[in-house]
């Protein structure tokens, strides 16, 4: 399974990869309205995981989502490059992306994602449950357990998050500021890179 999935992976376009991100984000959001109409018992019952904490959103969801990029980037500059490796997946996606699209495509992800598994899916069938089907999700990285030990251990801090303040917008914050930042890194070390080498050629 991971040698095809590499050869997949190696066979698709950066446009390739980013449009079928586009369509399973918006396959969460369909699934994530269609569970919330059969869940949630009215509107308002809805609306109090969208309750707006200001300090709770921006100041702890800020604390965990830098404090999660920080730990990556240390891991990322202690272990050996190879666990790290997700069969260049992201490197693709964000390598060449525009910033604004890195923050489109950041913004659509987290907004998706905690909709679906901690709104709809945590808040009916709890933490667990959401938070394994949510680590489950990143199939990727099964082959490679510091990949997904980091995944899981994210997972559950989210659920976590959102069942200490109560408010889904806490967790997309966060959650859009660790994908947000991690896909800035990998777009700058792609063009630092590629600076360098066309300084070597003027240099030639």
């Amino acid at each position: 399974m991971k040698n095809r999935q590499a050869e997949l992976i190696k066979d698709m376009s950066p446009k390739e990869l980013v449009y079928h991100l586009y369509l399973s984000q918006l396959a969460f959001i369909v699934i994530g309205v269609v569970l919330a109409v059969i869940l949630f018992d009215n509107l308002a019952s809805f609306l109090k995981i969208l309750e707006w904490k200001p300090v709770d959103i921006f100041i702890i969801g800020t604390v965990v989502g830098i404090g999660v990029v920080g730990v990556d980037l240390l891991l990322m500059k202690w272990v050996p490059r190879n666990l790290f490796d997700d069969g260049g997946i992201n490197e693709k996606m964000f390598q060449t992306r525009s910033i604004p699209h890195i923050f489109l495509l950041a913004f659509i992800i987290s907004t998706a994602e905690e909709f679906l598994f901690r709104g709809v899916i945590q808040t009916h069938f709890g933490i667990w449950i959401a938070s394994v089907l949510f680590a489950l999700l990143h199939i990727r990285y099964l082959h490679k357990w510091l990949l997904f030990l980091s995944v899981v251990l994210v997972s559950f801090l989210l659920g976590y998050l959102y069942e200490a303040t109560g408010s889904l917008f806490v967790t997309i914050w966060a959650h859009f500021l660790i994908d947000v930042l991690l896909a800035l890194k990998i777009r700058h070390d792609y063009v630092k890179i590629k600076d360098h080498e066309k300084g070597q050629e003027w240099g030639t």
